[in-house]
């Protein structure tokens, strides 16, 4: 159970969130109405709110599942550190473009190193399906009412991969900028996908993504003289929440800055086999 969203959580004592709900009042002036009462979480120590959970109960749960999950993430830390493996958690908000992204990328790295793709989806296979055109091996994670990966299930996934010493297992997490950026997998970067069909403003509506991540990619730049979109804008906000956060320009189309994001990903898959025990 995810206490940010209560995804994947079915026990009917779970916490569960209502945005939205419309009761009736009566006033004293005569008349009864209906009011839209718009719910804003977030706000106390757990930085959500619950009814019928009060904010230490819910930092107690969330604090659970989280150490529970880290001790899951560093057993893959490990296992992929043992292995020379760089693994890499790609995240964004639905249609930002990661698989197409991951297709081009791939196209590009295969045959110079051993790679392995991971696909998180609520429902179906076709991302996976996808990528196994490409001639790369994937997995194919399905999370149902899950909003995000975990550490428990990129375990099991990892040892359905046959990768060499120097390669690169490749995450494509659930379409989601919220859940994920509280979940360690074991990844040794979190690179966080930002279209240009989306907003400037994104960095600073959800911040804990972007600061999560190492590297932001701005993706489908090729549709920038179409859009009313201000890229300089977009980094600023970006780095407002994190000044350290590396910033490239990617048309998977047009195959416009993806030779810079695939040395990226070389430099540290060999990082990572120089550092095998």
């Amino acid at each position: 159970m995810c206490t940010v969203c209560g995804c994947g959580e079915s026990d009917s004592n779970a916490p569960t969130r209502n945005h939205e709900h419309s009761h009736e009042h009566v006033h004293g002036h005569g008349h009864d109405h209906n009011h839209a009462h718009d719910h804003h979480f977030g706000r106390g120590a757990a930085g959500v709110s619950v009814a019928g959970y009060d904010q230490k109960r819910l930092i107690q749960i969330e604090q659970n599942i989280l150490s529970k999950n880290d001790n899951y993430a560093e057993a893959n830390r490990q296992w992929l550190a043992e292995r020379g493996l760089l693994a890499l958690n790609l995240v964004s908000s639905p249609g930002a473009g990661k698989t197409t992204l991951l297709v081009e990328t791939l196209k590009g790295l295969k045959g110079k190193m051993s790679l392995g793709v991971i696909e998180g989806d609520q429902e179906t296979a076709n991302d996976a399906d996808r990528i196994r055109e490409t001639g790369v091996q994937a997995i194919q994670i399905n999370t149902g009412k899950g909003c995000h990966l975990d550490a428990h299930m990129i375990g099991h996934a990892l040892e359905g991969l046959a990768l060499d010493p120097g390669g690169a297992v490749l995450i494509e997490n659930v379409g989601n900028l919220v859940c994920p950026a509280a979940f360690d997998l074991g990844e040794a970067s979190k690179v966080v996908i930002l279209s240009v069909t989306e907003g400037e403003d994104k960095p600073i509506k959800y911040p804990d993504m972007f600061a999560a991540a190492d590297l932001m990619i701005l993706s489908k730049i090729d549709l920038l003289p179409h859009l009313d979109f201000d890229v300089n804008q977009a980094i600023e906000y970006a780095h407002r929440v994190n000044p350290d956060l590396a910033v490239m320009q990617v048309s998977a189309k047009t195959g416009e800055g993806l030779r810079e994001w695939q040395e990226w990903i070389g430099e540290r898959a060999k990082s990572a086999m120089t550092s095998c025990p």
